[in-house]
């Protein structure tokens, strides 16, 4: 990149196996004036963890899955790369979640969500969830979500709950698989504390953050979510917006038809 008068650098880990000079993670916050990652949504969510609160924008290329938060395309690399190294970009502000555990130090930072569910042999799970100190339910079934409006594209939506504009100033709780069918996702302010724990006789309950870190959640144990300080800067893809990105990615405006001779189901966009 230097006849484009850049500097690179990577990730240290990485920068074993590629030859470039590579930074710690700490570093990349205030020594970089542009991340980008090159990956899934999983990778997304690893390195906004990492650059929390950081002034940092972050470029997200797809070449994972379904990648609603990478969503410049692998083809697309180098034509939006020539757009944002001239500066011709917009960013976005994500909200993050802060997320602290009764008795342990420090605080967790996610941008998706934050998940209570039971193990594998457990039985269904009673979850009392607070807002602002007061009560509002005791929800028994497989689990809860808690998620930002980024999030709700994730496993919130997966779980029923609703698509929020990932600008909204909300925080999303969805109920896994609910015994009481009149549990229903609901949408709080973003200035709400949420309390919430949990208490199974089965020690088989988990706290997960992000999907990626996760550890053993024991009975009457609080844990406290609440809106974090900071937010994650994400570069806006330049070649399509947010519902053109929804209605690429979920197929929307399409129909379902026959593929000939095969018997087999595709998706045919109605023109």
């Amino acid at each position: 990149m230097t006849s484009q008068g850049v500097e690179v650098f990577v990730e240290e880990e990485v920068a074993q196996e590629v030859g470039f000079r590579g930074l710690g993670r700490e570093e990349f916050g205030r020594s970089v004036d542009l991340v980008v990652v090159l990956g899934g949504d999983g990778t997304m969510l690893a390195a906004a963890r990492m650059l929390a609160g950081s002034p940092t924008p972050i470029v997200g290329v797809n070449i994972g899955g379904l990648g609603f938060l990478t969503a410049i395309s692998r083809e697309e690399l180098f034509p939006a790369m020539e757009v944002i190294l001239k500066g011709q970009f917009e960013t976005e502000r994500r909200m993050l979640l802060e997320v602290k555990v009764e008795g342990q130090e420090g605080s967790f930072k996610v941008l998706n969500d934050v998940v209570v569910n039971k193990g594998a042999l457990a039985r269904i799970v009673p979850i009392t969830l607070y807002v602002d100190g007061t009560y509002l339910t005791t929800f028994r079934g497989d689990g809860l979500i808690v998620s930002t409006p980024t999030g709700s594209t994730a496993y919130c939506l997966a779980a029923g709950g609703p698509i929020v504009h990932p600008l909204l100033s909300a925080i999303v709780i969805v109920p896994i698989c609910p015994h009481t069918l009149t549990n229903r996702p609901l949408i709080v302010p973003d200035s709400s504390t949420i309390t919430l724990y949990h208490s199974s006789r089965d020690e088989e309950v988990y706290l997960t953050l992000d999907g990626q870190e996760g550890f053993p959640l024991p009975k009457d144990l609080k844990v406290e979510i609440r809106k974090a300080e900071g937010e994650v800067l994400l570069v806006k893809c330049p070649f399509r917006g947010y519902f053109e990105l929804l209605r690429e990615k979920l197929k929307w405006g399409g129909d379902l038809l026959e593929v000939k001779g095969r018997g087999e189901p595709c998706w045919s966009p109605l023109r």
